[in-house]
């Protein structure tokens, strides 16, 4: 792990936040895209599923909960900063990794041209508090890789370019969120208000927020005890470029 903030990842000019469900990106780094927002990124996030598929009564309806949650996570990016978001509308709990996902996920790296893209970290099975990684998290990663690499070849989905002239866009650098292998740190200290109401802005997805702030604050301060911050959001950094 890395141990001081100037080994905090290089401000992103253009930042592509990939995230399997909404509030995923809020908890991950929410912080990290306030801050950098603030002094000048342009972020877009997308959410490849609607969180139709999560709440305490079976018989809910999904269309109402995704109308719910969209509502909800357009609120909280606004908080944060966010220029847009983008839902895929996939099936919460049935994400997969297919094709048709690396290619909605390749049109988006193309339109937007981010040089950085954040996803959560496919490698882990077991997240570090001691939970399972939720199948959606994992799929979303390792769709959101492959939309980089094949999906970056001029020859991958070639329709982009032919009929949409959207020409392939090489991503500069990955950041995986929730990984076990962190090597970079943000202070996100001043930016703990942002995350929290970001948060408190979903609780249909959340629950309740009576403590949020105090969990919020804890999670971060413990991520910065471990690279000598206050408290921090951390990353698995890949340099692609």
């Amino acid at each position: 792990m890395a141990q001081r903030d100037d080994l905090a990842p290089a401000r992103p000019e253009r930042l592509l936040v990939v995230a399997a469900h909404p509030a995923d990106a809020d908890y991950a780094l929410a912080g990290s895209v306030a801050r950098w927002v603030g002094a000048g990124t342009g972020a877009h996030l997308v959410c490849c599923t609607s969180g139709d598929g999560r709440g305490p009564d079976p018989a809910a309806d999904p269309l109402v909960l995704a109308a719910t949650r969209e509502r909800e996570q357009r609120a909280a990016a606004a908080i944060v900063g966010y220029g847009e978001v983008t839902f895929l509308h996939r099936p919460e709990g049935a994400l997969a990794n297919d094709l048709a996902l690396r290619e909605q996920l390749t049109r988006l790296i193309r339109e937007v041209r981010p040089d950085t893209l954040a996803a959560p970290d496919p490698r882990v099975l077991i997240q570090p508090w001691g939970a399972v990684n939720h199948a959606d998290h994992r799929a979303a990663g390792e769709a959101a890789l492959d939309a980089v690499e094949p999906g970056g070849n001029a020859m991958a989905f070639p329709h982009l370019l032919r009929a949409d002239g959207l020409e392939p866009h090489a991503v500069g650098r990955l950041l995986l969120y929730w990984s076990q292998q962190p090597s970079h740190a943000l202070d996100v200290s001043a930016q703990l208000a942002a995350k929290v109401g970001a948060l408190v802005a979903q609780s249909g997805r959340t629950g309740s927020t009576t403590d949020l702030e105090g969990q919020v604050t804890a999670w971060a301060r413990a991520a910065g005890s471990a690279a000598g911050l206050e408290a921090a959001e951390a990353y698995a950094l890949i340099d692609l470029a």
